[in-house]
């Protein structure tokens, strides 16, 4: 009975079970309906140019849409999957299975971009990971899924723990590989080792034949199988118009195996079955060293979400209840033990106790926390039974924040990677021109073929595109998981390339040199008035100035709040509303002043003023501590040679007071936000690489600004956004390890860079030259390989 291609999936049945169709006057034949239905679908969008890109790669028969669509709608798995935008539009990290070439990608991407509603679709065909980007006016989720369904894949959300799954799976497979390579090499030496020995001293022909067989034997599942990656990298580097690493491996050892094969046949010449066992074991060792290397950089990132419990204790009209972490509700009441983590951020309602938040800032010191205190998801509790009132729910907690801001930082490659990457395209081509002339030369002048073709195949193995490759990404990969483990956020890993390069670094005082929680020192009343007018005004502010007269009023029991209406606040100036039928003005003296407010005020301390209806009431005196070590930072900092300047809307007065305090002589006082950002831009003039520290809503356009934003993590919201690197343990220590890190990467990705350089430049012309046999190459080869990785692991001791 016949068998034909079914004309989707391209995999063969029986002609008699076949759907047979005549389309366009050609017959075509399908497995089953949904082949028939995707083949359709195809050619009326104009995308059945897949099929001539897919060549003969077969697929899976077009899955049949499951009832399981409805759960990619739920609420649960909205909130711990999708990310919703402040352009209202929603975001999800897919994993697409199915996917083996280019030509997949393709397909995937173009039917997304036709999908109405779709803005944005992009796969990144290493590890089959999906951006999707909708409108959820238009498209659900569950109708993107059911899309890529109907063309013979499938989709689920990404998930560290899925991850962690695959990753083990693929370890299992190197190991497999390796094994078998050992296994092979190992023996085959021993027969190496005869067939030397027995060419000195002398071998009868038919032991001579019987070792080349036994060797034959040997080498092939080496090639075939442990050799397989490579084979299948090079296929899927050609198919894209690429010449990697794998080609290089696949055609020396390739041409090596073929040669072996014609001289044990032919009787003619030496048999190169050892060196064909040897490159694929050295190399493929070499690779697996690179995959164990790999996952352990991004593992600090991947444990983020994977070790997270996914119910917490929620505890409602008395009663406990264990409550899935997407399904808790901002105001919800939580309940956790000794050991548990922390899920979702809040605020302590009952209860006291130590945690440890050494995961978030690096730093190893329990912190003892009461009601009222805040509590971030990540720490740990190490004592006592706490509750708390979720203030956040899960997809917005600090640490769902910080996973998916490192996601970004490592899917972004630096300048220098790009670079490389290209140079490594064009490296693998010149190599191979290299090895064709060289194989030409020494066959001329020795008039030998296999002579030739062994130091050709030398020349093509001891090539390494793979360590300039690996230069830049293995370096950064972990630096960012090191800054992570001392608190320090790096958005993008290319931020740690231009923190290296910077010259200058901008402060803001408070919040960045001080704690940013000002308390009162001192009050001067200008008459009698009701002081629940100056709690209600400064209950509407979150500048840390109004926050300590709110503080100050609270505690001296005027806790009231007032009616209010008309309220303004001018940024770095102050607030005006009307309270109780009175006009209101609260601020600094110069924004009083600008109100026609008479106002004197002379010392050193920071300053809110208060007017009611035009008369001067109430002068609050606050003063700021420094933060931890903020002086020894500071001169750190300036010992590397940057210019360090503080930038603040305060008085003159007080603005040098703290500058005096901390080492710093550039200081620019009175400053509004534009001012901060216009002075960032004079800097740029002058050719400075800026880096700017700051945390609240006044600095969000001058971290904008600058070429390296450095935002405190319980900052503003919208200074987190728009900053590239954020603190977590909120010490001005943090800003100089960071850049001593940038530093250290920095160097490291040069080292690696001139490592690599440097091994080609001398051990090329070693082979070409003939000192190099391919056994020896490969070696090499899997070394410089292993030499970047080790150099760049040598980050992970770095001490500051």
């Amino acid at each position: 009975m016949s068998k034909v291609k079914c004309d989707h999936c391209r995999l063969e049945f029986d002609k008699d079970v076949m759907i047979e169709e005549t389309i366009d006057g050609q017959k075509r034949y399908f497995c089953c309906k949904g082949c028939q239905g995707v083949y359709h679908l195809l050619k009326s969008e104009g995308l059945d140019s897949f099929y001539d890109k897919l060549g003969d790669q077969a697929l899976e028969p077009a899955k049949e849409v499951g009832e399981d669509l409805e759960k990619f709608d739920l609420e649960g798995f909205t909130k711990r999957y999708v990310k919703e935008r402040p352009d209202g539009l929603r975001e999800i990290h897919l994993i697409i299975e199915g996917i083996h070439c280019s030509a997949c990608v393709w397909l995937n991407e173009k039917v997304l971009h036709k999908t109405p509603g779709v803005i944005e679709a992009s796969i990144n065909y290493t590890n089959n990971k999906a951006k999707v980007v909708w409108d959820p006016e238009e498209i659900s989720l569950s109708q993107i899924i059911q899309t890529i369904r109907s063309i013979g894949y499938n989709a689920y959300p990404y998930d560290p723990a899925l991850q962690e799954e695959r990753a083990l799976k693929q370890r299992r497979d190197y190991y497999a590989r390796i094994l078998l390579a050992v296994f092979a090499t190992m023996n085959i030496m021993w027969i190496a080792i005869a067939q030397y020995v027995g060419f000195f001293t002398g071998m009868r022909e038919d032991i001579k034949n019987i070792l080349n067989i036994a060797e034959f034997a040997l080498a092939t599942p080496t090639l075939f199988y442990s050799g397989w990656v490579f084979f299948r990298g090079a296929y899927y580097g050609l198919k894209n118009r690429f010449i990697n690493m794998d080609f290089l491996v696949a055609t020396g050892a390739g041409l090596a195996y073929l040669y072996s094969i014609y001289a044990m046949i032919t009787r003619t010449g030496e048999v190169y079955f050892d060196s064909v066992t040897m490159i694929i074991t050295f190399v493929l060792v070499g690779k697996y060293l690179e995959v164990l290397s790999k996952k352990q950089a991004v593992d600090t990132i991947d444990s983020l979400l994977g070790s997270l419990p996914t119910e917490v204790v929620v505890v409602r009209d008395n009663e406990k209840a264990l409550v899935s972490v997407e399904n808790v509700e901002v105001g919800d009441i939580i309940e956790i033990k000794p050991g548990e983590k922390v899920v979702i951020d809040g605020v302590i309602v009952s209860g006291e106790g130590s945690f440890d938040e050494s995961s978030l800032t690096g730093e190893s010191e329990p912190v003892y926390k009461k009601v009222g205190d805040e509590v971030l998801s990540g720490s740990i509790l190490l004592d006592s039974v706490i509750r708390y009132k979720a203030t956040k729910d899960f997809s917005t907690s600090l640490l769902s924040n910080i996973a998916d801001l490192l996601e970004e930082s490592i899917a972004k490659k630096p300048y220098l990677e790009r670079l490389a990457n290209q140079i490594s395209g064009y490296f693998s081509l010149a190599i191979l021109s290299i090895a064709l002339l060289t194989f030409i030369g020494w066959y001329w002048h020795t008039r030998s073929f296999e002579t030739a073709l062994i130091v050709a195949i030398s020349v093509v193995v001891i090539a390494c595109p793979c360590a300039l490759g690996l230069a830049t990404p293995m370096a950064t990969l972990v630096g960012v998981g090191e800054a992570l483990k001392r608190g320090i956020l790096f958005k993008e890993a290319g931020f740690l390339e231009t923190i290296a390069k910077a010259d200058t670094l901008v402060l803001d005082k408070t919040g960045t040199i001080t704690k940013g929680k000002p308390s009162v020192v001192g009050v001067e009343y200008f008459g009698e008035f009701d002081e629940n007018i100056v709690y209600t005004l400064t209950e509407h502010s979150n500048h840390p100035i109004s926050r300590g007269v709110w503080e100050y009023c609270k505690k001296r029991g005027f806790d009231k709040l007032l009616p209010i209406k008309d309220i303004k606040e001018i940024k770095a100036k102050g607030l005006e509303a009307t309270i109780d039928t009175k006009q209101v003005v609260g601020g600094s003296v110069e924004f009083l002043k600008e109100r026609g407010i008479d106002v004197k005020y002379e010392g050193e301390n920071s300053v809110f003023a208060v007017a009611i209806d035009g008369k001067l009431a109430a002068l609050y005196e606050l003063s700021d501590e420094l933060r931890e070590r903020a002086a020894y930072a500071i001169g750190k900092i300036k010992e590397m040679g940057l210019d360090v300047w503080m930038l603040t809307g305060d008085n003159e007065r007080t603005a040098r007071k703290v500058a005096k305090q901390v080492g710093i002589e550039n200081v620019k006082a009175k400053l509004l936000p534009q001012d901060k950002s216009a002075f960032i831009d004079h800097l740029h003039q002058k050719g400075k690489i800026v880096i700017m520290a700051g945390d609240g809503i006044n600095d969000a356009i001058a971290l904008a600004c600058s070429d390296i934003a450095i935002a405190m993590g319980s900052g503003a919201d919208i200074a987190l956004s728009v900053s590239d690197v954020v603190l977590l343990d909120e010490k001005p220590i943090k800003i100089y390890e960071a850049i001593r890190l940038g530093r250290r990467v920095f160097l490291a990705v040069k080292e690696n860079l001139a490592l690599s350089l440097l091994y080609n430049v001398i051990a090329v012309p070693l082979a070409v030259m003939g000192y190099v046999n391919p056994l020896f190459a490969a070696l090499a080869m899997s070394l410089s390989s292993l030499t970047v990785v080790g150099n760049s692991m040598r980050i992970k001791f770095f001490k500051v």
